[in-house]
């Protein structure tokens, strides 16, 4: 597949990516509905944000290669097993010993007050180093794709910044998830400051309005962060507002988009899904608000689904979808002017 985004000028050249970042166990409570301190059963699934996207992307047709660390013992074992059945590249996903544990999120299949328990005390994926990254055929690959779980701690940020050069040196495009989650950073200075970097360094930049606002550093100016983020050089930043949408802007234009209504068993997932909906749709060639209503809509399915990984739709499950969903929720898309 390749093409290009008519509406922004940015093009992937094929659908072959480079993801950055953990792979994990999540244990849900089960059944559906049950809460952690009553359940007395769980299932296992594949979880991490940046496994997750790169499920995403093989589900709709693309391929995923996946660098990151996992612990050398049965759950990390587990995590490569895993990966092997979605049909991810591993070749770059290294075991460590010693006392590096895989990431773990205990989390319940509840829409409503919602708990999830992340264990990320000495996680694996941290331990990723630039020998990690070194021998990467940068160049066999659309785009590097990665998120701020990545940066919030060495040698793991390092090693991540030394592939967004190498990346860049091959004319890769960046692709940064935001993922902001305030417990795995040591400061709120320290995340805005590496945020900062990393965003300046991306092509496309993905969050919803918290971490724009996060970004910014006054919490509430983050659709001003995006227009100064393209700016000053991204091709895209998009702009998600939960039920309110999502706003798309490139140097050239503003496009608002709405969200695709479905009967949600939990939020969970939802960021990963709508990542990887839309840089495949990219990859086809197809318009960039359509390639957003497509992230948007694979969000929607996942949230209705059980876990996350598992719940990643394919292209044809996706096109059923669309072909008997009513739409967006705020009508057609519409765009006018960058100002």
């Amino acid at each position: 597949m390749g093409g290009s985004s008519e509406s922004s000028g940015f093009r992937l050249n094929g659908a072959r990516f480079l993801v950055i970042g953990r792979a994990g166990m999540d244990l849900y409570a089960d059944p559906p509905g049950a809460q952690v301190e009553t359940a007395t059963r769980f299932t296992t699934a594949l979880g991490g944000s940046s496994a997750n996207i790169a499920i995403a992307i093989t589900r709709q047709g693309g391929q995923a290669a996946l660098v990151t660390r996992v612990s050398d013992d049965a759950v990390g074992r587990f995590c490569l097993n895993q990966l092997d059945a979605y049909g991810i590249d591993r070749t770059h996903v290294t075991p460590v010993g010693g006392e590096a544990r895989n990431s773990l999120a205990i989390v319940e299949t509840r829409l409503e007050n919602t708990q999830s328990v992340i264990y990320r005390n000495g996680a694996a994926d941290f331990a990723m180093t630039s020998a990690d990254i070194e021998g990467l055929d940068y160049g066999g690959f659309s785009a590097l794709i990665t998120t701020g779980t990545v940066l919030a701690s060495e040698p793991s940020r390092s090693a991540a910044f030394d592939a967004f050069e190498r990346a860049r040196a091959a004319g890769l495009p960046l692709i940064f998830d935001i993922d902001y989650r305030p417990y795995s950073w040591a400061s709120d200075a320290e995340a805005t400051e590496t945020y900062a970097r990393a965003a300046a360094a991306s092509d496309v930049i993905i969050g919803n309005d918290v971490e724009f606002g996060f970004l910014a550093g006054t919490g509430h100016d983050g659709l001003e962060k995006a227009r100064a983020l393209v700016q000053s050089g991204a091709a895209i930043a998009v702009y998600k507002m939960g039920e309110r949408g999502a706003v798309t802007l490139t140097p050239e234009a503003e496009t608002r988009t709405g969200i695709f209504r479905t009967e949600a068993l939990k939020p969970t997932g939802a960021g990963d899904a709508f990542m990887g909906g839309f840089v495949t749709a990219l990859a086809r060639g197809l318009p960039l608000p359509e390639a957003v209503l497509r992230g948007s809509a694979t969000a929607a399915m996942v949230v209705a689904r059980v876990g996350c990984a598992p719940a990643m739709p394919t292209t044809e499950e996706l096109d059923a979808f669309l072909a008997t969903h009513p739409g967006p929720s705020t009508g057609e898309s519409h765009a006018h002017p960058a100002p």
